[in-house]
């Protein structure tokens, strides 16, 4: 590193605060030790395997779209946890809102500190492509999660097949509705690169399975934002406009909980019904007053974990590959996809209703 970079990373590591809620622009505080192992909530199950490395020097870095969501807080003590298990500095940054500007500068951020590997959920995979070229250009390992169209990424881990998963919301969807109906899909962005697969995976498995489920015409997809608010608002002009329509398929953690708001609002409980992503404490009051038929998600804390593990064998000399372990429930058989051999994809997904809702605790 030359003086102007050292200079540059110290004045970086001073400016701005370390807490998950971050700092959309400006400089970043380089992440403290790790602390103790029992001073950290145990939120994710995991075997000797992931927890196995040579070195404890490394520093992972882990950047998410908004660290005002608490989808991504519960990432964070994922990420958490894995530092404290393995005494490896590893930490999370986001942007204080989703916005696909404000993370690549927190990229560009932590880029400069000297990490080891980055690992990165990106609002918009093209935006993050030159700031993540950046990162592979300065020997940084690049690993994705819900990031499988970046084109600069060394690698792309996801919790599920993404076409799977977006069958699977429309199964529970189809369960909801009975099998006929007309419905749309909602997502957070339409740059967004996974939920546009998710989605596209349910109109897929309703074509093949469900003939008497039609998608609307116009509009086939809508926007969130990935902000609950738009997702209310945006659900009920749809409704109003298209009062045919009895299903939606969310695919954001914002997107699911704001049209469960509109059908109860409009009240058509038992009339129209959604399935998609949610957190269980943000959507436990909706599935219990039957605004929300189901949600579907895999654990955040567990991909955070699991990128992290991933980064370690990585640098350590392991190459990815069929099968492999990393110690966690999801990911302890990993696929590679037979599309992209940079792609690894684990078996995360979970379904909840009433009848669990209150086993879940984030």
């Amino acid at each position: 590193m030359n003086m102007k970079k050292k200079l540059l990373a110290v004045a970086l590591g001073v400016t701005c605060c370390l807490s998950f809620a971050g700092c959309g622009g400006g400089g970043e505080k380089q992440a403290a030790a790790p602390a103790d192992k029992a001073s950290v909530a145990r939120v994710v199950e995991t075997t000797d395997v992931a927890t196995k490395g040579e070195k404890k020097d490394w520093k992972i870095a882990v950047v998410v779209k908004d660290s005002s969501n608490g989808w991504f807080a519960r990432m964070e003590e994922g990420v958490k946890q894995y530092a404290a298990d393995t005494g490896i500095n590893a930490y999370q940054k986001g942007p204080a809102a989703t916005d696909a500007a404000q993370q690549v500068q927190v990229i560009q951020d932590v880029i400069n500190q000297d990490i080891n590997a980055l690992c990165v959920v990106p609002v918009d995979p093209a935006a993050c492509d030159p700031v993540l070229k950046e990162a592979r250009d300065k020997g940084i390992l690049v690993i994705t999660h819900e990031g499988s169209t970046c084109k600069n990424a060394d690698y792309d881990l996801e919790a599920f097949n993404n076409a799977g998963y977006g069958a699977f919301i429309m199964d529970k969807l189809q369960e909801a509705m009975g099998g006929k109906g007309i419905y749309t899909t909602m997502v957070a962005h339409l740059t967004n690169a996974s939920q546009n697969e998710w989605a596209n995976g349910a109109v897929a498995q309703q074509m093949a399975k469900y003939p008497d489920v039609k998608l609307l015409d116009n509009p086939k997809r809508v926007e969130s934002q990935n902000n609950s608010e738009k997702a209310y608002q945006v659900a009920k002009e749809v409704i109003k406009a298209h009062p045919e329509v009895t299903g939606f398929v969310g695919t954001s953690s914002m997107d699911t909980p704001g049209i469960a708001r509109a059908i109860n609002e409009l009240g058509l409980k038992g009339k129209v019904f959604v399935v998609g992503t949610g957190m269980p404490n943000e959507c436990r009051t909706l599935i219990k007053d039957g605004s929300l038929s189901y949600i579907t998600l895999w654990d955040p804390a567990e991909a955070g974990y699991a990128m992290c593990v991933l980064a370690r064998q990585i640098l350590e000399g392991k190459t990815p590959q069929d099968g492999m372990d990393l110690g966690l429930k999801s990911y302890s058989k990993l696929q590679v996809s037979p599309e992209n051999p940079r792609l690894f994809m684990g078996a995360g997904w979970i379904a909840i209703n009433k009848d669990n809702v209150d086993n879940y605790n984030f």
